[in-house]
């Protein structure tokens, strides 16, 4: 590891000022400072609409266009968008040999949940009737998103779909409350989550639900028959309580779960690949769990 990246990062990270005056400016703001970490621009990006949603085909060289990563973008439900996570989604592409479909799903609070939720089942549905076999997709997903991939699945499972390959969750929130022991013991260390802002975003994204509700927080899920799932963490992050507990549910539901937790990461430190080498690695480590299961 190069504490040196590392620690570059992190204070650029503790200079994030996730505030402005409206959501549409702050959602500008943090696609601006998502701008400076780039990706192989050999690597393909075409828009597509996924019924009246808004997403992108990322097509790395050498991709196989039988095989597909529904990629669910994190941002806590309210901001996050195709610009800000194209680059991830670019090189998981890359590592993994496959197409990924980063899918500008409905925020909130415009659109609470269950947006999300139909929006990503929705999306799955779009990609059987596109005739792309459900052993050859995997979900995957950061922070919200990473949460947004579990529940995916459940609803999946419910609605009687023939379920992916995998599921890859980073740094997944799955926990609306923030109740993790992590969120106090690893305050300090994370310089991007902290439970104020988590319980603000979680209020936008309920509206009025229960937090407790499954969908909107899968540590509360029936998550039986859920295919293969890779969790990754940092051990730096407040949410890494959320992980733990999710793997744990998950195998206590006869998942076969890969839990990775990654000394001295910070939240979704994949985002930043460009200016860190275990971002990349994080990527490749993904990209080689969805090889393996949906070959």
């Amino acid at each position: 590891m190069s504490s040196t990246q590392l620690n570059q990062l992190i204070e650029t990270l503790k200079g994030l000022k996730l505030e402005a005056p409206s959501m549409d400016e702050l959602r500008a703001s943090f696609a601006a400072f998502m701008s400076a970490y780039d990706y192989d621009k050999s690597i393909k990006s075409e828009p597509v609409m996924v019924g009246e949603l808004k997403a992108e085909w990322l097509t790395a060289p050498g991709a196989d266009p039988a095989r597909a990563i529904l990629y669910l973008h994190g941002g806590g439900y309210v901001i996050g968008s195709i610009e800000t996570h194209r680059a991830l989604a670019a090189r998981l592409s890359q590592a993994s040999g496959s197409r990924v479909l980063l899918l500008d799903y409905r925020l909130a609070p415009e659109h609470p949940h269950p947006a999300a939720v139909e929006d990503a089942v929705a999306a799955y549905r779009w990609l059987l009737d596109k005739g792309v076999s459900p052993k050859k997709i995997a979900l995957a997903g950061d922070s919200a998103g990473g949460g947004l991939t579990a529940a995916a699945l459940v609803a999946i499972r419910d609605a009687g779909l023939k379920m992916p390959a995998a599921g890859v969750c980073i740094s997944p929130w799955v926990d609306m409350e923030g109740i993790g022991e992590s969120m106090t013991t690893k305050a300090a260390e994370d310089p991007l989550v902290q439970k104020d802002g988590l319980v603000q975003m979680a209020a936008a994204y309920l509206s009025g639900k229960d937090p407790k509700t499954p969908l909107a927080a899968p540590i509360y899920a029936d998550l039986h028959g859920l295919p293969p799932l890779l969790i990754q963490v940092g051990t730096a992050e407040t949410l890494m309580s959320d992980s733990t507990r999710l793997a744990d549910r998950a195998r206590a539901a006869g998942v076969d779960v890969t839990y990775r937790p990654w000394d001295n990461m910070v939240h979704v430190w994949h985002l930043f690949a460009s200016a860190l080498d275990e971002g990349q690695r994080g990527i490749e480590e993904a990209g080689q769990f969805v090889r393996k299961h949906t070959a």
